[in-house]
């Protein structure tokens, strides 16, 4: 088995393949259109069902129903429009980033094309919301203040301790997949296995991940992946904001205030 590692988005996918045809979404599950899809994962974990990349689409409309699965998604081009049972609408264009939660009662309405990055939890297990009452698109607003994010364990720095902040934007029901906003003023920390599948979107600063031949520096606007087990270190000379969106297979709860 290949050792896991940090995997850099591309919006149209990879430079080499690009992004492929995929299966016509079922015609009964629609109102309008006849939609062309196509993406690319940039990570499938079967045992887990738990995806992450990229997809566009022509438009179309869904017919109304729980949506699937938990799904965070970030758009790049085009526009959509969530329009749940309730007749709440929710319209998300490019630039910005939004959650269904699985059970969603809703149905999807994209007059243009869209093309996305995403990653999607399904929750094989079936785990029920406590409160359906609270089902509904979360629309990230990343300006939003962040409260203080504790730091459990100071030792992992090679140098000053930062200041760190966070702010949880959900967490799904099985307490597997959560998503959220962070920022760090900078430092440098040990090299470690990368304890979480986590996807980063960097919404302000840089930072290099890993050293020599395998480092990889990312910047404001860049979107990134680092798998569970994956090496890993953090060096940031500037303050970094980011999104987060975390999965830690069958954690109670993920800790979002942790350091990276």
């Amino acid at each position: 088995m290949s050792e896991p590692k940090v995997v850099r988005f591309e919006g149209h996918g990879p430079k080499e393949t690009g992004m492929q045809v995929w299966e016509p979404i079922p015609a009964d599950t629609l109102t309008a259109g006849t939609p062309v899809q196509r993406g690319h994962l940039y990570f499938n974990d079967e045992k887990t069902g738990l995806m992450a990349g990229v997809w566009d689409c022509t438009p179309f409309t869904s017919k109304p129903g729980p949506y699937p699965v938990n799904e965070f998604m970030h758009v790049l081009e085009g526009s959509v429009t969530i329009v749940e049972a309730s007749g709440r609408q929710t319209t998300v264009k490019a630039g910005e980033s939004f959650i269904i939660p699985k059970g969603t009662p809703c149905h999807w309405h994209q007059s243009e094309n869209i093309r996305k990055f995403f990653v999607i939890f399904p929750d094989k297990a079936g785990t029920k919301t406590a409160d359906a009452a609270k089902l509904g698109v979360i629309k990230l607003d990343t300006g939003q203040p962040l409260g203080p994010s504790d730091i459990p364990d100071k030792s992992i720095f090679t140098g000053p301790v930062p200041t760190q902040h966070a702010r949880t934007w959900f967490d799904d029901a099985s307490g597997q997949l959560t998503v959220g906003v962070w920022d760090t003023t900078p430092f440098s920390r040990h090299p470690a296995l990368f304890p979480r599948t986590e996807l980063m979107h960097l919404l302000e600063g840089s930072v290099t991940i890993g050293s020599g031949a395998a480092a990889q520096t990312f910047k404001a606007g860049d979107t990134f992946l680092v798998p569970e087990g994956a090496p890993y270190t953090w060096t940031s000379t500037a303050y970094v904001r980011k999104i987060y969106c975390i999965f830690k297979a069958k954690a109670v709860a993920t800790q979002s205030a942790a350091a990276e």
